[in-house]
């Protein structure tokens, strides 16, 4: 009869420590990728955000046959939807406090650039607005909208244009030129 005492055998000190070294490198190497990911994240978010304002402003125009806006404001990185639910005279200027402001019973959009972006320029009717106060830009029941022109400047020296074609006020985003 032979009878083995089978000890359980556990890890010791020196392969727990060469585990956690290893595990240590790996995490090290991927700080870089994940920051560069954060960064453009950045940049991505707010592309998205200011399409996404735009898509829903357009959307909110045409569905309730009347003028609505995406609200710039370029010294805090903010923007935001309004619309009204009666037809609205558009004004001269995209950033004229006495134009008619109309705003919807329903909840609006909006959005904040991120810390790591920029506005390079922002450009209604062929107008310079980055230094404005506020900027709108406006769409119409008939899906159209005013000319806007966003180039956007991200930390890594990354630059975006997003860019209204008047005529379906469509946001298309691409490369500055």
């Amino acid at each position: 009869m032979n009878l083995r005492h089978s000890q359980p055998r556990g890890f010791t000190l020196i392969e727990l420590l060469v585990v956690i070294g290893i595990l240590a490198i790996v995490v090290t190497m991927g700080v870089p990728a994940f920051t560069h990911m954060l960064k453009r994240e950045g940049m991505t978010g707010s592309i998205r955000d200011v399409m996404e304002a735009c898509s829903k402003a357009r959307a909110m125009a045409i569905l309730q046959g009347t003028t609505a806006e995406v609200v710039f404001h370029p010294q805090d990185g903010r923007f935001e939807v309004s619309g009204g639910s009666g037809a609205a005279a558009p004004s001269a200027s995209p950033e004229e406090p006495d134009a008619p402001a109309v705003h919807s019973n329903a909840p609006g959009f909006s959005g904040q650039l991120s810390d790591h972006v920029n506005i390079e320029l922002l450009d209604i009717n062929f107008g310079e607005y980055k230094d404005a106060e506020t900027a709108r830009v406006r769409f119409y029941a008939n899906g159209t909208s005013d000319e806007f022109t966003l180039i956007l400047h991200g930390d890594n020296n990354e630059y975006r244009k997003i860019s209204l074609e008047v005529v379906t006020a469509l946001a298309d985003v691409g490369p500055v030129e």
